[in-house]
């Protein structure tokens, strides 16, 4: 859930640039270019934090994320 929140919260801002390039009529494409960029930050995050959800099962035998108080203090 947590990774899935996030992933709404880029898709939004994505969404916000797209529509400001296009009102905004720039030449230099700066919304689109930072959608991108965004995109490819956003696979990434997916890709280490399925990585980290995955070693955590592995170590702990649950995804219950109420339970993972590992780097508590």
């Amino acid at each position: 859930m947590v990774l899935l929140s996030i992933e709404l919260i880029l898709n939004a801002v994505n969404i916000n640039f797209i529509i400001f390039d296009s009102m905004l009529a720039d030449s230099l494409m700066q919304g689109q270019i930072f959608t991108i960029f965004i995109i490819t930050i956003a696979a990434a995050e997916v890709g280490i934090g399925l990585a980290i959800v995955l070693m955590l099962f592995r170590n702990r035998q649950t995804a219950n994320i109420n339970e993972f108080d590992l780097m508590k203090w």
